[in-house]
């Protein structure tokens, strides 16, 4: 008799394509289909931005949940959770799993599964309120994947979460796409009116506040004193995206930067960039610098959660504190001015991210994490069955010996 595969379902509510659903696309291309049925549940505007670098075998259920309220929404979800027979719901974001995690218990799905991707300081109020939602939700879910160690310290000393069910998975990269040696096509710098001697800086982020686009432009003034044609390319779409080009232009950057929304092409421009630039106030483990890395390109990063697991501080890149537009525009100065260093580390970084990011080991320890908490569950079934069958047969046999007399 056939097995049938392990119906894995992952959910989100999130509208944009990032570093989150990259983390989603490595798992759905990489994981074993002899082993797992995959189907992802997603907002019709982020489904569409997807749909064409997804396996054609995963089923895509467009769906948005991101209100209490939503009640025949809710439904829909439980009814998708019924249907498919879901064995493991795996949300990606607090936000998600907020909303699917409870569902998904009702539902009486075996495990639930939630990677939190980060730290989330944007949140105020009763919503943050010592984390007090986040335990409420966190009795629904069974394991929680920290995207690195400070992810699994923030999971464990802020929020309260019990140790016990966190699991470490670092994100990985397809290290390979990102050869060094590639060359990217012809005329691409020229496209934007960059001469070929211009310094090149790429920042691939959403054009959230989290990114911290407005801490680099208050530092590309100072660095431009210096290196007046350097050249910021920002890859990623996002609610700043107004807001950032008003900056741009009050703050006199002319043609220095470009923002070219979100480009699949990420190799091609990070192979024609000097190095990257990662701002951030907050992260979990940054797909961004991993990528440049990978491509050989050193990385000025903020020394956030954990970013410095990946940008090693002078042997990587350089590590800055986070909102200091000073100390963020000296780290880009010094990398400028020494070309051989900038090269020295990436070419390190190259070396860090082949040894211990790479996206097969975060599809085999993610795939390995499911299949144990898959044979735990069934073998506490089985018990569950056998206790209940061995208390029904203690049962009957003293009626049994009564018509027996």
């Amino acid at each position: 008799m056939s097995v049938r595969p392990i119906s894995l379902l992952f959910f989100t509510n999130t509208y944009e394509r990032g570093g989150a659903e990259e983390h989603m696309l490595t798992l759905l291309r990489g994981l074993d289909r002899t082993r797992f049925k995959c189907h992802l549940v997603c907002p019709l505007e982020l489904a569409n931005v997807l749909r064409a670098d997804l396996p054609a075998d995963v089923e895509l259920l467009p769906l948005c949940l991101r209100n209490p309220r939503q009640l025949q929404t809710a439904y829909r979800l439980s009814r998708i959770l019924r249907e498919r027979r879901v064995d493991i719901l795996h949300s990606h974001q607090f936000y998600s799993s907020l909303f699917a995690s409870p569902i998904g218990w009702l539902c009486r799905v075996p495990i639930v599964v939630e990677t939190p991707h980060g730290s989330e300081r944007w949140r105020q109020g009763w919503f943050k309120s010592r984390f007090v939602v986040d335990r409420f939700i966190g009795r629904f879910v069974d394991h929680y994947i920290a995207v690195s160690e400070a992810n699994a310290r923030y999971l464990a000393e802020d929020k309260g979460l019990p140790r016990r069910k966190i699991v470490v998975i670092k994100n990985g990269c397809d290290v390979e796409r990102f050869d060094p040696a590639y060359k990217p096509p012809a005329g691409l710098k020229a496209s934007l009116g960059i001469s070929q001697t211009d310094p090149v800086l790429v920042v691939a982020a959403r054009l959230e506040p989290q990114k911290g686009h407005s801490v680099l432009l208050r530092a590309l003034r100072t660095v431009r004193r210096e290196f007046p044609q350097v050249r910021v390319i920002c890859l990623g779409e996002g609610c700043l995206r107004g807001e950032l080009e008003s900056q741009v232009r009050n703050l006199n950057l002319g043609s220095s930067v470009h923002f070219l929304g979100h480009q699949s092409n990420i190799r091609d421009w990070l192979s024609l960039a000097d190095f990257s630039v990662l701002p951030s106030l907050w992260e979990g483990l940054p797909l961004a610098v991993i990528e440049s890395l990978a491509a050989g390109r050193a990385v000025v990063a903020t020394a956030v959660d954990g970013t410095p697991e990946v940008v090693i501080d002078g042997k990587t890149g350089c590590t800055v504190p986070p909102e200091d537009p000073e100390r963020l525009a000296e780290a880009i100065c010094l990398l400028l001015r020494e070309p051989g260093l900038a090269k020295r580390m990436g070419e390190a970084g190259r070396s860090w991210v082949t040894e211990h990011f790479t996206q097969e080991r975060q599809i085999r320890e993610t795939q390995d994490l499911y299949l144990r908490a898959w044979v735990k569950r069934r073998r506490a079934a089985k018990t569950a069955t056998q206790t209940v069958e061995t208390q029904n047969q203690h049962r009957i046999t003293p009626q049994a010996n009564e018509r027996n007399l």
